[in-house]
């Protein structure tokens, strides 16, 4: 296939009535200060006057042709693995190394003969234990994905699957199962060679995680799934090419750009929220879109903020923060009425249009142009996350108290009713209290449709089919009443993702925490290959959500925390009856 495939699309729709002319001024804006120019030559002032994290996290700007020569590579690495044997595959990572090839297997699925591919990101002991008990250890692939190379959650997982497979097939055997992505000198690219791991990836390291998509970080699962990577990369070579435009006539037509003027503009306007509606073969590329934005964006007191996931409702439930982006795939229609009725309605909506699946290596780079563009808007530096490290200093805390005195800090719960422990700094008597006191804290905003709230929940617990559901009940249950936008975020992915944005945005976010009892706790090794453990992994994932709750306080945020025992969906249920 050419790399002139038209994927870039001329049906690509941007109806966005009033705000026309802001967009327009804002393209001018472009082209007389060249800066999709600066952009391809790595220009730091396009963003800010110092260039620390900036020139040096350009490098994915040319993965699409810089990992075509990789392919022969990537390729006979799956080749091999399949001779073995090996049927089944778990990416262990967070962030930027495991949502795009979550993205790839939930929307390509497998082709017959290749590795059936999953990912676990949360420090869960439910989630660890499930992928534990369904995989047979000689046919199983472990693929170890941190940029960094000191990835608590990530080497969490690697030290328990080193063991487990260990244990099931004899530690001389154990390395082989194992792979590496990681940046050169990289702590993992140490642990690897220690292991005797199969086979290590070095990846750029001018490429920061959320932009890694069509790096090795999403490539080398891809093609363990049985993806044409050619075909990916020729649909995000295609959007390249329109993004280094620079004449007038053919900026206007420039979609990566154009998206990310409408990104910033509407985002001043105070219409911040950008809602993504997705055809359902494609609707998990949200999830990927989600951190870039939220990580890139939220910071300095700004911020856009991603919605993903949320029901489709009636323009009346929304408020006048939305701008909604609707990803259509060719033949499907499911949308495409509701859609309609929220452009009647006034609200801005940008469309684009998908050929096939594989136009997915086109979007990646779309938006990871358009979100930098949008950045430039808001005078910010889309490439660092400076609240990032603030959770994590607080979790580790947590933990040293832990392994101190056998017990993590808890606080005193306001109140316990029908299982459920209520942590807030709002007194209340009931569980609808506790609930409804809190939520009547969110804002519409201001005349000027600015400052309008949002609310995020955030569920430390075990990732299953019943706890979404019951989460997106609850969900929905509060933006027909509030008609604010809302986030679902399992913890600790979501401190890879939207975290940043919580705590570095205007602060206009509430924050509802679920946290569990473990049914069954797993230990954690101290070491790979050895059995001594001073932590489990119930331990970690609670510290993460004190220390995430306690970096939100610091950062005068909003916050009520459920503790819901072990009957996780029954307690969900049982909230969201009680919102009024």
């Amino acid at each position: 296939m050419s790399t002139q495939h038209e994927s870039a699309k001329q049906s690509d729709a941007f109806r966005l009535e009033k705000y026309q002319s802001n967009i327009d001024t804002a393209l001018r804006d472009l082209r007389e200060n060249d800066i999709l120019a600066r952009i391809w030559s790595h220009d730091h002032t396009v963003w800010k006057p110092e260039p620390t994290e900036i020139t040096n996290r350009l490098g994915w700007l040319h993965s699409p042709e810089v990992m075509s020569k990789a392919i022969p590579e990537i390729n006979a690495f799956v080749d091999e693995i399949r001779a073995e044997g090996f049927t089944h595959a778990l990416l262990l990572g967070m962030g930027g190394s495991s949502l795009a090839p979550e993205v790839f297997r939930f929307t390509f699925g497998v082709q017959i003969g290749y590795l059936d591919l999953a990912v676990l990101d949360s420090t869960d002991p439910g989630a660890v234990l499930a992928h534990a008990n369904r995989l047979d250890p000689p046919q199983t692939l472990f693929i170890v994905s941190t940029k960094s190379g000191g990835t608590v959650e990530t080497f969490s997982f690697f030290k328990y699957f080193y063991n487990w497979t260990s244990e099931k097939i004899g530690e001389t055997k154990a390395g082989k199962h194992f792979v590496a992505i990681t940046d050169p000198g990289s702590g993992l690219a140490d642990t690897a060679k220690k292991y005797n791991f199969r086979k290590t990836f070095i990846n750029d390291p001018n490429i920061g995680g959320r932009y890694s998509a069509l790096s090795y970080f999403g490539l080398a699962p891809a093609a363990l799934i049985g993806m044409n990577l050619k075909v990916l990369l020729e649909r995000a070579a295609a959007m390249v090419q329109l993004s280094k435009s620079i004449a007038s006539s053919q900026t206007k037509d420039n979609s990566p750009a154009t998206l990310g003027v409408i990104l910033g503009e509407l985002a001043v306007q105070g219409r911040d929220k950008v809602t993504l509606i997705a055809s359902p073969p494609i609707k998990y590329f949200g999830a990927w879109a989600e951190q870039l934005i939220a990580e890139s964006t939220g910071k300095e007191g700004k911020g856009i903020l991603p919605v993903d996931g949320e029901e489709v409702g009636a323009p009346s439930v929304y408020g006048n923060d939305r701008l909604f982006v609707y990803l259509r795939l060719e033949g499907d229609s499911t949308f495409d009425q509701k859609v309609e009725a929220l452009l009647e309605a006034g609200h801005p909506v940008v469309q684009l249009d998908l050929q096939d699946l594989y136009d997915l290596g086109g979007e990646f780079f779309r938006w990871e142009i358009a979100t930098i563009i949008a950045s430039r808007r808001l005078a910010i530096n889309p490439f660092d996350q400076p609240n990032v490290e603030s959770a994590k200093i607080l979790a580790r805390q947590m933990v040293e108290a832990y392994q101190k005195e056998g017990k993590l800090p808890e606080l005193t719960p306001i109140l316990h009713a029908d299982g459920v422990s209520v942590y807030s700094d709002i007194p209340s008597n009931t569980l609808a209290d506790a609930m409804n006191k809190f939520l009547a804290q969110a804002s519409p905003g201001d005349k000027n449709h600015k400052s309008r709230s949002y609310v995020a929940l955030q569920a430390y617990v075990t990732p299953t089919a019943e706890n979404d559901a019951a989460l997106q009940q609850l969900r929905t249950k509060i933006q027909t009443r509030l008609h604010v936008a809302t986030t679902v975020g399992y913890g600790p992915r979501f401190l890879h993702s939207t975290g940043q944005l919580h705590k570095g945005d205007a602060g206009h976010g509430l924050f509802m925490q679920f946290t569990s009892d473990a049914v069954q706790d797993l230990a954690i090794p101290d070491e790979a290959g050895l059995p001594n453990s001073s932590m489990t992994f119930g331990v970690l994932e609670l510290a993460q959500a004190l220390g995430d709750r306690q970096a939100l306080l610091d950062a005068k945020r909003r916050v009520i925390r459920f503790h819901l025992g072990k009957e996780v969906e029954r307690g969900l249920l049982k909230l969201a009856n009680l919102i009024e």
